[in-house]
């Protein structure tokens, strides 16, 4: 099932537009070649709405916000509204500030979204409009657990119900649901945690898997977050043996993402569809 999702991705080869953070845009650009797709970064409003024009999906993440980059945000998202591009917002840190939180909310009250991932605190900061985000962590308290999953779920497709938008929770249980179904992933390890840019890079490739799958974007997005997951169990059993540290990590699982087959995503996936 997932493995059709990575055969249409390689096939496909999208061109996604990232307005994405300074800290991680590397590593974005990285990721989206890996996986078989293109990166191409812009963020000035003189030409965001070109080169919207002329990809495959959209991503927009809030990590590094600044007076320039928002309005590029409105224009690129709007742009590919009209297009009917696929579009996915990583509202990172929405909680820990004033200005990450409004512009997020802002960002899903004027733009259509197809996606919206994020942590646990950072989606029930956008639910409730308010939240407890440790920085672009996750707080403790917002943790999902095995007990405490049927609610999470539940309120993971009232908020995809409210904003129409598939929405994917990650941490150490992943959530990706629309309003009637939900998968239930339980791929990755502790040390993504230890790196910088796991989820935005996780984002970035998001947006390829659903350009290339439109026509079932749900299982897309469940697709392309196990096979960050399953790459970053495989990249830490390589550093286990080779006493590597984060930084190795880091590339291992770019790595393992640009040698990922569908046969070995079908293998090591493990889920559940609730």
């Amino acid at each position: 099932m997932f493995s059709e999702r990575l055969e249409n991705l390689r096939k496909n080869t999208p061109l996604v537009h990232n307005i994405t953070n300074y800290v991680t845009v590397n590593d974005c650009a990285n990721i989206l070649l890996a996986c078989g797709a293109s990166p191409i970064m812009a963020d000035d409003s003189e030409e965001v709405e070109d080169i919207t024009s002329i990809c495959s999906a959209l991503n927009i993440n809030i990590g590094t916000l600044n007076k320039n980059t928002i309005p590029s945000m409105f224009l690129a998202g709007k742009k590919a509204n009209e297009l009917h591009h696929p579009i996915i917002l990583d509202p990172v840190g929405a909680g820990a500030s004033k200005l990450r939180t409004e512009t997020a909310q802002k960002l899903i009250d004027e733009i259509k979204f197809t996606v919206i991932r994020g942590n646990i605190s950072e989606i029930k900061t956008l639910a409730m409009g308010n939240g407890t985000t440790k920085g672009v962590d996750a707080d403790v308290a917002d943790k999902v657990t095995e007990e405490n999953l049927d609610s999470v779920i539940k309120f993971t497709k009232e908020f995809a119900k409210k904003t129409g938008a598939i929405i994917a929770i990650t941490g150490v249980i992943d959530i990706v649901a629309d309003d009637k179904k939900a998968y239930v992933l339980r791929n990755g390890n502790t040390m993504m945690g230890k790196i910088t840019g796991s989820g935005c890079m996780l984002t970035a490739m998001t947006a390829a898997y659903i350009a290339a799958n439109q026509d079932n974007s749900l299982e897309a997005v469940a697709a392309s977050i196990c096979a960050m997951g399953v790459c970053g169990e495989r990249a830490f059993d390589k550093i286990q043996k080779k006493h590597g540290g984060n930084s190795t990590y880091r590339n291992y699982i770019i790595d393992e993402i640009y040698n990922l087959d569908g046969k070995t995503l079908e293998e090591c996936a493990r889920y559940e569809i609730r």
